[in-house]
């Protein structure tokens, strides 16, 4: 695979590394109420959900996996011939909550389009060494993999007006 087409399958390999899906239900509960990141890195979340994860998070599931992990995934859309559509980072004390940010206007202003996003990010959660060696790629997702590096929370916004918030069991 060369030129055109070779640039077309990273960038959809990039988006499906930077999106992923979950079979969450939705649990309308309404975001945390000291959510101090509200209002700075995202707008007041419109609507949430809680994801019982099928996996516990490892043992060394720290702090410095977590923020090596975004690091990775930063780099790699950084790679990219294109700038980046979407900023992800992690948040919090313990860098338990984790971030997602549309860069363009229209994405993710929608739970369903989020949800898009959690999808394509599952399906290359499912490439990894990691899922293949525990013999769960065709039953763990993306948020699952979160829940295995100690992320609690997710937050996906559009930058503009729409926050979806999962808090991570």
């Amino acid at each position: 695979m060369t030129g055109p087409s070779q640039r077309k399958y990273r960038r959809i390999s990039t988006r499906a590394l930077l999106l992923g899906g979950a079979m969450c239900a939705l649990a309308g509960s309404p975001a945390s109420a000291d959510d101090r990141h509200s209002g700075y890195y995202y707008p007041e979340p419109t609507s949430s959900e809680t994801y019982v994860s099928r996996t516990q998070t490892l043992p060394d599931g720290d702090r410095r996996k977590r923020v090596l992990y975004i690091t990775q995934l930063t780099n790699s859309m950084m790679n990219n011939p294109y700038p980046p559509q979407l900023a992800i980072f992690p948040k919090g004390e313990r860098a338990e909550k984790l971030i997602i940010t549309s860069l363009y206007d229209g994405a993710f202003g929608t739970v369903y389009r989020m949800r898009g996003l959690l999808a394509l990010l599952t399906a290359r959660s499912r490439t990894t060494e990691f899922f293949r060696e525990f013999r769960v790629e065709e039953v763990f997702t993306f948020l699952d993999l979160l829940k295995l590096l100690g992320f609690e929370q997710l937050t996906v916004t559009d930058g503009d007006a729409f926050a979806h918030q999962i808090l991570i069991k």
